[in-house]
């Protein structure tokens, strides 16, 4: 059994699809016994989605706001099958949580050689602290190699609770999957909401569950503790 205290993939009304303010977002994560969250909003090449200036100006963004602590972040496009992202490093030294994931809007499914290809270049960035959803059954990928890879670039895999629930039918077999091998492997894995809306903040039974099934060792779950959270962001920012 294990606890999960911080919600490493949120939007807010900023991303243009999501419904719900960042007050909105932490006030409900409170109520769901978080004790941070990650403020990770799309990357520019998202329709709809924020302006550069966006990340630009988090810094007003209080530490804290009702007690949970707020990392300022953002969900980034892999936009080429080289894993070249939509925001430039410049703006990414400056944010607390950067997640990387493949979007059909952004870019269109390609083989599975390429959408690994994709993620693994992405994994490179030494920005990148984690790869969203890649259970998505839209891009193919080599489970084996993007673990392989994820572990050598200290890099986290996302079990994305929404992947369970309205987005990305399918893809619960592939997550169930690449979860399996992933504690197999020994990678380091962390739980996302990816929650557009506030009431779906700090919701990760689901994640949760799949994960409890398969034995996970409380070790190998990133957001299971705060101080071991930020001992990964300490390594990463120091990288």
């Amino acid at each position: 059994m294990f606890e999960v205290v911080i919600d490493t993939h949120t939007h807010t009304v900023a991303s243009g699809h999501a419904y719900s303010t960042l007050i909105e977002n932490c006030t409900e994560a409170a109520k769901n016994g978080m004790k941070m969250i990650a403020m990770t909003d799309h990357g520019p090449a998202m329709p709809g989605g924020p302006h550069i200036f966006h990340f630009g100006n988090l810094k007003v963004i209080p530490e804290e706001i009702n007690g949970v602590k707020v990392l300022k972040g953002v969900e980034l496009n892999i936009i080429d099958y080289n894993g070249n992202v939509d925001l430039d490093d410049a703006r990414l030294s400056k944010l607390d949580f950067v997640i990387a994931s493949l979007h059909d809007v952004c870019i269109q499914p390609g083989s599975k050689a390429e959408n690994t290809r994709a993620l693994i270049g992405a994994m490179k960035n030494k920005y990148v602290c984690a790869i969203a959803h890649p259970g998505n059954p839209a891009f193919e990928i080599d489970i084996d190699e993007m673990l392989k890879a994820a572990k050598e670039f200290n890099v986290l895999i996302e079990i994305n609770n929404s992947s369970f629930t309205t987005s990305r039918p399918g893809s619960y077999d592939n997550c169930k999957r690449i979860a399996y091998k992933a504690l197999e492997n020994g990678n380091m894995l962390t739980l996302g909401s990816d929650a557009h809306i506030c009431y779906e903040v700090g919701r990760l039974d689901k994640a949760k569950k799949l994960l409890q099934e398969l034995g996970a060792d409380e070790r190998y779950i990133i957001n299971s503790s705060v101080e071991k959270f930020m001992k990964f962001v300490e390594v990463k920012r120091k990288r």
